[in-house]
């Protein structure tokens, strides 16, 4: 059968001088085919169509009492022809089967087409250069990257002009306002200008719920950063996440090129954070290469950058309590206890927080993320607890008190052999570690857990203690005189 790509083929050779004999070797079909199809309509233009069926209408007996009522009731058009097959074979024994789905499948999707309600209409969008960028976090774990050896559990922060398609990424670990400040900071500076607005969906970083309308807007410490930058803030329609589809495009793209990448690398470890985030850049500018031309038209129509860029922290002035805790963002961190009483400055980043007492840096800690509520460093409150260490039974954070799983096995042997003493042994041997060194102590409890025999805080310290140093006696003799008097007495 002749089709019309080979007829097109033909009709391209002859206008271009060939024979007819070799525009129909060209085209694939005989001379005498040739003569048939040089002039006149395409094959598929002179079929007629066909009004007939070639075999009998399984569902013609039920189609329009049975069918047809359901399909006018489903106004959100979600019936599937699956679900009423089923319930056609449960009514009818013996008349349907489940052979009969894609039959009925067609019946549905033609009778939709003729009688069933409107779709959705998408429109395309013309985006102007420098007109808008669009912003987002997407889920970076499943591209199965290691740091050291540790799978990196990570969030991945895509910044997309959407007229150029430039892309900008970089890793982050959860949604906060601090990560999204931080991501467009970097964005923009690297790309040297700023679009007019800036789209996101309904980020809780950006946006907060409206009391009287029930709906979304936007909250005023975003407000005040796109305002930093001329930018004014957009975001889409919550439940509509169609509507950042230049994003959601960017995430395919980007996560696309990142597999390839890791594939080609050979190796999907990185020796720090650094160098992986290094690494998504890289992959993230090769792809912005691609739309050299039309990124060189849209940087002519960016607004030009402020002086300088905005803290990428926010700034908090909690009160020290009684606990030597602090609060923040709803989160429990403890600070060293000469703090208690005092109100510090908080500075909350997107990945740590830095204690300052009068503008001193006092502490640097790593910010909290996901389900846990509490970080507790031993050594802010050992020095208390070894003084009362009947405090440790009932201790809100007493999970947090176990450095590593091996000072909880230790904690685990004392109170099989110690009983009520367990609490007391534990919290000198925590005060041990925060004394001297943890991973001295660390090492002392492995070496007593593999004996499987009793300890108690005396035999941990006499095997953590170090072996002392023997210093060697040198003796050193007088120098003789004399024989600087003879050098000197050669040199004259």
């Amino acid at each position: 059968m002749v089709t019309d790509e080979q007829v097109r083929l033909l009709r391209t050779k002859r206008m271009q001088g060939r024979t007819q004999e070799a525009a129909a070797a060209a085209a694939g079909m005989s001379v005498r085919s040739a003569r048939k199809w040089e002039q006149g309509p395409l094959p598929s233009e002179s079929k007629s169509p066909r009004t007939w069926r070639t075999r009998k209408d399984p569902f013609e007996s039920v189609w329009e009492s049975e069918v047809v009522p359901l399909l006018e009731a489903d106004e959100a058009g979600v019936l599937e022809a699956k679900a009423v097959l089923a319930e056609l074979i449960e009514r009818f024994p013996g008349q349907f089967h489940e052979g009969q789905a894609r039959t009925l499948q067609r019946r549905f999707r033609d009778w939709r087409a003729l009688h069933g309600p409107g779709k959705e209409v998408f429109f395309a969008q013309e985006h102007r250069p420098g007109e808008q960028a669009n912003l987002d976090f997407t889920e970076g774990s499943s591209l199965r990257v290691t740091v050291a050896g540790e799978v990196f559990v990570h969030l991945l922060f895509v910044f997309r002009l959407a007229f150029s398609g430039w892309t900008w990424a970089t890793v982050a670990f959860s949604e906060t306002f601090e990560a999204l400040v931080e991501g467009l900071q970097g964005a923009l500076w690297e790309l040297g200008g700023a679009p007019g607005a800036a789209r996101t969906d309904n980020l809780s970083a950006a946006t907060h719920e409206l009391k009287r309308s029930a709906g979304r807007g936007f909250n005023k410490r975003w407000t005040a950063v796109l305002g930093h930058y001329g930018m004014t803030p957009r975001r889409i329609r919550p439940g509509h996440s169609n509507q950042n589809g230049i994003v959601e495009k960017g995430h395919d793209l980007l996560k696309r090129a990142l597999e390839q990448a890791l594939q080609l690398r050979g190796s999907r470890d990185f020796a720090n954070q650094a160098a992986y985030v290094a690494f998504v850049q890289s992959v993230a500018a090769r792809l912005s290469r691609r739309e050299r031309q039309r990124l060189e038209v849209e940087r002519a129509a960016l607004r030009p950058l402020p002086s300088s860029p905005l803290p990428n922290y926010t700034t908090l002035h909690p009160k020290v309590r009684r606990y030597s805790t602090v609060r923040v963002g709803g989160r429990v961190y403890s600070v060293p206890s000469r703090l208690i009483g005092h109100q510090v400055e908080v500075r909350q980043y997107a990945n740590e927080l830095e204690v300052r007492y009068k503008g001193v840096l006092v502490e640097r800690l790593p910010r909290l993320r996901g389900a846990d509520d509490a970080r507790i460093d031993y050594r802010h409150v050992i020095w208390s607890l070894v003084r009362k260490p009947g405090a440790f039974r009932l201790y809100r954070y007493q999970e947090q008190l176990f450095p590593t799983p091996v000072f909880r096995a230790a904690y685990g042997v004392f109170k099989t052999h110690r009983g009520e003493r367990a609490d007391v042994e534990y919290v000198r041997v925590l005060h041990l570690a925060a004394s001297t060194m943890e991973s001295t102590v660390e090492r002392a409890l492995t070496t007593l857990l593999e004996t499987g025999r009793p300890f108690d805080y005396l035999d941990v310290k006499d095997c953590a203690a170090p072996t002392p140093t023997s210093v060697p006696q040198v003796r050193i003799s007088a120098p003789d005189l004399a024989q600087y008097d003879q050098l000197l007495e050669a040199a004259r």
